[in-house]
């Protein structure tokens, strides 16, 4: 049996090593808007980023898995080759991607692996009667 003291050191051990590891483990990146993305998308290619935008009206193209995210002002195309798609997968729906920001001689591609959509309710504004 463990004298109170041989607990406490024990204790104070792992909370410190707890600590530790929270203080290496890099946080998540702010997830981005194609908008932000797209203004300066030199200073993050490469990179491994979260990106959120609106899915372009007809631009899904199941066959080469790609469709076009857009902002405001501008626009990005999606390669959704290598992501899992969560469903609801659809035109003018939010969606949120992982992946990363490459340029493939003809413009920028944004080569996700996760996408996921949200319901479309939570975007809709709430109207009082």
């Amino acid at each position: 049996m463990l004298t109170h003291r041989a607990r406490l050191l024990i204790i104070g051990i792992a909370l410190t090593a707890l600590l530790a590891a929270t203080m290496l483990l890099e946080a998540p990146e702010a997830t981005r808007t194609v908008d932000v993305v797209m203004s300066d998308p030199e200073g993050l290619e490469g990179r491994t980023i979260a990106i959120r935008g609106e899915v372009l009206d007809g631009s899904i193209d199941n066959t080469s898995d790609t469709f076009i995210l857009h902002g405001e002002m501008y626009e990005l195309s999606i390669d959704f080759t290598k992501a899992t798609v969560s469903n609801g997968l659809a035109d003018n729906r939010t969606v949120y991607a992982e992946g990363i920001l490459v340029h493939d001689g003809e413009g920028w591609v944004f080569e996700a692996d996760i996408i996921k959509t949200s319901c479309p309710s939570k975007y809709e504004a709430e109207t009082t009667e």
